[in-house]
């Protein structure tokens, strides 16, 4: 019955890791219209979760863990025409996050179903315990 219990512990990880994942793309979906306050700042900066993962030397189990949060400085900004913006450059330009909201959408779904596939184990770690339970009780 241990090795449910562990499975139970590192699907619990797994969850723990992908709602923090599912906050961040969360944060990049809020921030995806917020130009840069002025021609001289930087807009807001896409986040992503790196994992990894740890040993559980007590248990004997490998679980995955949030290491990092990152800004993603490989995308560019995006520069949009609004003149009347504050943040407007001498053309007229403001930089826009680099936030896409369509890869957003599509990281925010992977997360939810990485979510789920755990709450899913989760689920059957404890049916089959109940059903250990109930078969010693006989």
């Amino acid at each position: 019955m241990s090795e449910l219990y562990g499975a139970m512990t590192i699907s619990a990880y797994g969850m723990k890791a992908q709602s923090e994942r599912v906050r961040v793309i969360s944060e990049n979906m809020a921030n995806a219209n917020t130009a840069a306050p002025t021609p001289d700042e930087d807009p807001y900066t896409r986040q992503f979760v790196v994992f990894k993962n740890i040993l559980d030397r007590e248990a004997g189990h490998r679980k995955v863990q949030v290491d990092s949060i990152r800004q993603d400085t490989q995308r560019p900004f995006i520069t949009k025409y609004m003149p009347d913006h504050p943040g407007a450059d001498e053309s007229g330009y403001v930089r826009m996050p680099n936030v896409n909201p369509l890869i957003e959408a599509m990281d925010m779904q992977e997360a939810q179903r990485s979510y789920e596939a755990n709450l899913g184990m989760i689920e059957q770690s404890r049916n089959m315990i109940m059903q250990t339970i109930g078969i010693l009780r006989q």
